[in-house]
């Protein structure tokens, strides 16, 4: 009988760890062949299951794995110095995922809240800027994106471009604001159609367009508080 060690090649291609993982994801692999894909490669005397078994086996399970030093890497065989970095990178993205806080994010409450966020940004720029602000469901901005610039009008103010960003953002809505370089914020027939599209292509995709506010040179306009929308 043969002492050869079984390799990841000589395996059933569905009980190969990197298979096994794009076909039925990463939660149903075991540690010892999440350790495996990091690894790569094991040695001429054994398949890099057993090498990562080894491993978990000498730092006690992944509880000990996550403080692991370079040197304590290095220190088991089978394990260089590029597999010993590799496995400390890993480690130390997985501290930092962990232990990560989003910043507090900005929250609207009033159109003044919108104007205040972009007034410095947007009441100097010489073109007309089409921007829509992305919201979670606690009215915090979870994205901003310029859409377009130039003069606005309903042929460039494309629904299906504005949707697209909240969607894949999964924004539960969403405010529309543009400049008018001019200064004057008072809204043109063309704003106010652009606004009353927008809104009903919201409620037919369950993406509530809550604003659409004009900047001018230190004024604002709402076009919700208008009664445009």
């Amino acid at each position: 009988m043969s002492d050869l060690p079984i390799m990841i090649k000589d395996m059933p291609v569905s009980e190969r760890p990197r298979e096994k993982m794009a076909k039925e994801g990463p939660e149903r692999l075991s540690n010892q062949e999440l350790l495996a894909i990091l690894l790569r490669t094991g040695t001429r005397s054994e398949s890099v299951l057993q090498l990562a078994q080894r491993v978990l086996y000498h730092f006690d399970g992944i509880r000990l794995l996550q403080s692991a030093t370079l040197e304590e890497l290095k220190g088991i065989k089978g394990i260089g110095q590029a597999k010993a970095i590799e496995l400390q990178a890993a480690l130390e993205l997985c501290k930092r995922i962990y232990t990560f806080q989003e910043e507090s994010r900005y929250v609207v409450r009033s159109p003044e809240d919108v104007a205040d966020y972009v007034m410095d940004d947007m009441r100097f720029l010489t073109q007309e800027h089409f921007v829509v602000l992305c919201l979670n469901t606690k009215n915090e901005i979870i994205h901003r994106h310029t859409l377009f610039i130039g003069s606005l009008n309903s042929s460039i103010v494309h629904p299906r471009e504005l949707f697209k960003e909240a969607l894949r953002r999964s924004a539960a809505s969403v405010i529309c604001l543009h400049n008018h370089p001019s200064g004057d914020p008072t809204p043109s027939q063309e704003d106010i159609d652009v606004t009353k599209r927008l809104t009903e292509c919201g409620k037919i995709l369950g993406v509530d367009v809550l604003d659409h506010v004009i900047i001018g040179d230190r004024k604002f306009l709402s076009l919700k508080e208008k009664g445009y929308m």
